[in-house]
């Protein structure tokens, strides 16, 4: 028997045995009958790649262990060299072939160009407006431009050579003066000293300027390593949508919001100073990366209109890449320096 002669038969045993009006049964059964097809649509247009058995709620997740990569390969030896796992409610596709990779990531990379935009990168990012989190169109396609062409060529980079030299200068000067000056060996935290010294040219590069004395360093530093840990910190609204409420237990929430605001209160101060002073105008080739952003913007360069917080978001970006570079290298590196 077809699916319409059961739903006919339903629908006369329904209206005899009910008292409901009768007018609401078409109603039901034209919902029921959109529903099925919509159903039924949905499952015929997608095909998706193989995929184990999931849990309610935490998906695949019990099926990584302790070392994620091993556990990965286990399963696309079972199911394949492309798999899709759930981790929670986040589907996650998994390639474990070379030639898929660069179908995906060269000959379809369009369809796989948007970035996942997480509670934290909607908080610290400005909504996910700033260069890395922005959606694939028009506007990324103009931010990249304005960074690669303005921001990140030869000539740019090479201007400010003479800022890596005085700070590795004044590094190489901090060693010396730390080390015993009767020719017995002293220990220094060279980590501290590289993490200092990077800081201190990205700061130059970028903000234009050091931020050094015990508040502006604290706040500055302290400001950008809160906002990178927050960047890769477990959020429950990534994963479980519907749990999202337990990030306000966890003080992700209050975190989030206390960093973004001290941040957005620092770029106001430092983009304010330079819209309000002449900054470079002497030394073209010497303008920080504020400088050239308010000159385009200010001269009507720009084939877009960025605003406050897209400045903003430029610049955070490019702190938060920097930095992290940088204090990749601050693990516990102490050597002993002799005078020679």
């Amino acid at each position: 028997m077809g699916l319409t002669p059961l739903l006919q038969q339903w629908w006369q045993e329904l209206y005899k045995t009910t008292l409901i009006k009768p007018f609401v049964f078409p109603l039901l059964l034209s919902s029921l009958l959109l529903f099925l097809l919509k159903f039924k649509k949905s499952v015929s247009k997608f095909k998706f790649p193989p995929s184990p058995p999931r849990l309610p709620i935490i998906g695949h997740l019990h099926l990584l262990g302790n070392l994620p990569h091993r556990s990965l390969h286990a399963l696309s030896e079972k199911y394949g060299p492309m798999l899709l796992l759930y981790l929670g409610g986040a589907p996650t596709l998994v390639v474990n072939s070379a030639k898929i990779a660069k179908e995906i990531m060269k000959t379809h990379d369009i369809a796989f160009a948007n970035r996942v935009q997480t509670r934290a990168a909607d908080a610290l990012m400005y909504g996910c407006t700033s260069l890395g989190f922005a959606p694939y169109g028009e506007y990324w396609r103009q931010m990249r431009r304005i960074c690669v062409l303005e921001l990140l060529s030869i000539k740019r980079v090479q201007s400010f050579h003479f800022v890596r030299e005085e700070e590795v200068a004044t590094m190489i000067e901090k060693i010396r003066s730390n080390t015993g000056l009767d020719g017995g060996a002293n220990s220094v935290n060279l980590g501290d000293m590289l993490v200092d010294t990077m800081t201190s040219i990205i700061s130059r590069c970028i903000l234009g300027k050091k931020y050094e004395g015990e508040d502006n360093k604290k706040r500055f530093g302290q400001l950008a390593r809160n906002g990178m840990e927050l960047l890769i910190e477990f959020s429950f609204q990534d994963f479980f949508p519907s749990f999202g409420w337990i990030d306000a237990l966890t003080g992700l929430v209050k975190r989030l919001k206390d960093t973004s605001q001290g941040l957005d209160a620092f770029l106001d101060d430092v983009i304010e100073i330079y819209r309000t002073s002449k900054g470079n105008d002497d030394q073209p080739g010497n303008k920080c990366l504020i400088e050239i952003l308010l000159h385009l913007q200010e001269e009507g360069k720009l084939e877009i209109d960025i605003s406050q917080d897209n400045l903003k978001g430029i610049l955070l970006v490019s702190l938060s890449l920097s930095l992290s570079l940088s204090l990749s290298l601050g693990v516990p590196l102490c050597v002993c320096v002799y005078q020679s």
